[in-house]
């Protein structure tokens, strides 16, 4: 399970596992902040086209009186158990309690303490904190911590709870119901991003279709994408939405939640890696999203929002794509100008409609280049030149 921070960069290996053009012709939306250049620059070496969308930002830990008056309640009296979630979370702790002039007090408790930590990475920053990891998950998962510790005998016992992006609400509440005594450490905690326009123009494209795919690394920034959508009186067009075409990839299990939650299919990635999220982009749009015809004589294949034409990639607007799309999906049927009409963004007037399919048609045809991949049927509409599929 992946944490609710936004996972590592994982270092690429030397060999591609992906073809390096594999994301030819997809646009994929990136809602992350953290090492979003890095994460960027991985797809786009695969060929996509990135929308940057910054969703969230964190708090200044120094700032954060929060965590300052979590760490206090820590120093207050012995601590039993320490759940660490996050290794960036823990190492973010000590920084700001180094900042604070606490770091050797702060340390000294929790050595004393028994540290449970979900996975390697927590662990690993456990050990380089100096202190001693008693029992590490081996699912990654914060369920399995929880069912850890409600397996004992929790009365009387103090419990420091390292949070990572935000409450863990029946985690915590669960604890206290088996009669601990539950200190919240709420490391890294998530505020909407500044400018708020990058992450509402993704939502347009993703309602609209104009985007092939959204990246989530971390669950707040799906929260907050959801939330942008509410405030724009679209929530329900942008759910369905990663419901239809526009894919919705998520680093793990607890980024996944509240989509999943709400009835969204999702792709991941076997482990809870940026690179691996890349990886898992370039293997899935390509198999799910490529048609193929051979029309006029002409290989052509259609991925996300471009064409490849005899292997010449060709982007193509909105509109022409839409036709295109359409054509393809009954090969060698003729498509009349009315349902050519109705796919094209914007919905034009049917005073308009006749026009505005042939001006697609005729960009369609300009952009395509090598002659004859799309025909006309006098008075009857369009179609691509190939041979029917009546299957």
């Amino acid at each position: 399970m992946t944490a609710l921070l936004e996972a590592p960069l994982e270092r690429e290996p030397g060999v591609l596992e992906t073809a390096p053009d594999a994301l030819a012709g997809f646009t994929i939306g990136v809602t992350a902040t953290r090492r979003r250049e890095e994460f960027s620059a991985l797809l786009e070496r695969r060929g996509a086209r990135v929308v940057r969308a910054p969703a969230i930002r964190l708090v200044p830990l120094a700032e954060d009186a929060d965590l300052l008056d979590a760490t206090r309640q820590c120093l207050t009296g012995p601590v039993d158990d320490v759940v660490v979630t996050t290794g960036v979370g823990l190492r973010g702790w000590m920084a700001a309690a180094e900042g604070w002039g606490l770091s050797g007090e702060l340390v000294d408790h929790l050595g004393r303490a028994r540290i449970l930590s979900r996975g390697p990475k927590a662990r690993g920053a456990v050990r380089a904190a100096g202190l001693t990891d008693h029992w590490t998950a081996p699912s990654e998962s914060c369920a399995e911590v929880h069912e850890h510790l409600l397996a004992q005998d929790l009365r009387g016992r103090r419990i420091a709870v390292q949070l990572h992006g935000e409450p863990l609400t029946e985690f915590t509440a669960s604890l206290r119901a088996a009669g601990a005594h539950v200190i919240e450490v709420p490391v890294y905690r998530w505020l909407p991003y500044r400018d708020t326009s990058p992450l509402r123009r993704l939502v347009t494209q993703a309602v609209t279709r104009s985007i092939d795919a959204v990246a989530f690394t971390s669950a707040p920034a799906v929260l907050a994408m959801l939330n942008a959508a509410r405030a724009e009186g679209q929530e329900e067009a942008l759910l369905e939405a990663f419901r239809g075409t526009v894919v919705a990839a998520c680093v793990g299990p607890v980024t996944a939640a509240p989509l999943t939650e709400r009835g969204v299919p999702v792709i991941q990635p076997e482990r809870s890696r940026l690179g691996a999220l890349a990886r898992a982009l370039a293997r899935h749009l390509p198999a799910a999203s490529v048609t193929r015809v051979v029309a006029g004589g002409h290989d052509v294949e259609i991925r996300g929002h471009a064409v490849v034409v005899d292997g010449d990639l060709k982007p193509l607007p909105p509109a022409p794509m839409a036709v295109l799309k359409r054509l393809a999906e009954r090969p060698g049927h003729v498509i009349s100008r009315s349902e050519l009409r109705v796919v094209l963004p914007g919905g034009p007037s049917r005073e308009s409609a006749e026009h505005a399919v042939e001006m697609a048609v005729t960009r369609l045809r300009r952009a395509l280049g090598p002659a004859g991949i799309v025909e006309t049927v006098v008075k009857r509409g369009y179609r691509l030149a190939c041979d029917r599929d009546d299957q």
